[in-house]
């Protein structure tokens, strides 16, 4: 899976960029004017990720390139960490399990915004799910908070 993905972020506007290669690196592509992904990014920077923003106006086609089809998963930005998709306000907790598991997945996300995550109005995640999602389509929850 790491390599379809990989594969995708190729055919993405921004090819010439790293592609999160390291489990320290993630890329993300957000709107140029959405507080919330600035805010996510900023966790992300506090809890020792190395951070590549990408600000643009094209985020379904970067989440569809992505495998991230089903409008239901999605959010407000994507990011992508060694090889895995990360949409939305998922906590750094998740993303460490993510990468320290490695499961046969497209990623994890947390859909829509949810008003107790990061990057939004708490750094301590409450009242939402964390869902990994695969090439299939299936889904299942990943963390509760």
């Amino acid at each position: 899976m790491k390599t379809l993905v990989t594969l995708l972020l190729l055919s993405l506007p921004f090819a010439g960029t790293a592609l999160a290669a390291d489990s320290d690196e993630i890329v993300v592509y957000k709107s140029p004017t959405c507080g919330c992904c600035t805010g996510w990014v900023e966790y992300l920077e506090k809890n020792g990720f190395k951070v590549q923003t990408h600000n643009t106006n094209q985020l379904n086609e970067v989440k569809a390139k992505l495998g991230l089809t089903d409008g239901r998963l999605m959010s407000c930005h994507t990011a992508v960490v060694d090889g895995y998709v990360v949409e939305g306000h998922v906590p750094v907790d998740d993303i460490k399990r993510l990468l320290s598991e490695r499961p046969n997945i497209v990623g994890i996300t947390a859909p829509g915004m949810p008003q107790l995550s990061p990057g939004m109005h708490s750094e301590i995640p409450k009242g939402y799910d964390v869902l990994s999602f695969d090439a299939d389509g299936r889904t299942e929850v990943y963390s509760s908070y």
